[in-house]
């Protein structure tokens, strides 16, 4: 990291907006939000709707939102928003986790919410923010993730994935030895994967570049699996994905 990308850093506030229906939860985040240089209250909100006019007449950077809320909850609310500011799920029920990744959430706080825990969450969110801001700063999505699978969640390294496939609702993971099956679309996992190491050949496949062996006509090769291309996919994937990286050898 650069000098000058290291000052941004350093003076970077975020405008933050807390949403929960109980008083005593918004004093702890607030109390916690204060804590630290790199974040600003802006507004505080007991309800989605209150919190949905705050978002139309301020700018907000960062939103601290309950789940379990009178008259929408906050994934309801979440999933309503065109352009959500980044947001981290303050919850007592580990169940919506899963809505968290589907929504791709920054992070997903149990309460009681302990100041190390939130000091963890509040760094990652300043970090997404600063990567949207300024793409070439190096931030990256790290080598691990969650997924929840039953009651438990399963931590996957990005890199393993060979392809993505598409099952309506739901995705399939497919590794080398074994897959996954999530509640999440498409374009949402796009958003999360490193775009230069996945490439969408089909609308109902993504594929991990590294692991293709072979392309051929309309059909890409991922070990001994054959995966359709699409003829409008073909030439965006050889002159945009694969020469690239074969340049950069």
């Amino acid at each position: 990291m650069s000098n000058e990308e290291i000052k941004t850093k350093k003076n970077q506030v975020l405008k933050c907006l807390v949403v929960d229906d109980e008083s005593f939860a918004v004093e702890g985040v607030v109390n916690y939000i204060k804590k630290l240089d790199f974040l600003e209250l802006s507004a505080t909100g007991s309800s989605a709707l209150e919190a949905n006019d705050i978002l139309r007449e301020k700018d907000i950077d960062l939103m601290f939102l309950d789940i379990n809320m009178p008259e929408l909850t906050g994934v309801e609310f979440l999933e309503s928003l065109d352009n959500p500011p980044l947001t981290i799920f303050t919850t007592a029920y580990s169940e919506f986790a899963l809505d968290g990744f589907r929504l791709n959430v920054v992070d997903y706080l149990l309460k009681p919410i302990g100041f190390q825990r939130f000091f963890q969450a509040a760094q990652k969110a300043l970090d997404l923010y600063l990567s949207r801001v300024n793409p070439n700063s190096g931030e990256t999505l790290g080598a691990e993730m969650y997924i929840k699978q039953d009651d438990s969640f399963v931590k996957i390294v990005w890199e393993d994935i060979l392809y993505v496939e598409s099952m309506q609702n739901y995705l399939k993971l497919h590794f080398k030895d074994k897959s996954y099956t999530i509640h999440q679309t498409m374009t949402s996992l796009e958003e999360i994967l490193p775009k230069d190491a996945f490439f969408r050949i089909h609308k109902s496949y993504l594929v991990n570049i590294s692991h293709i062996n072979m392309v051929n006509g309309g059909r890409v090769f991922v070990g001994d699996i054959e995966l359709p291309l699409s003829k409008h996919r073909k030439d965006d994937l050889f002159n945009n994905v694969i020469l690239k990286k074969l340049m950069n050898k």
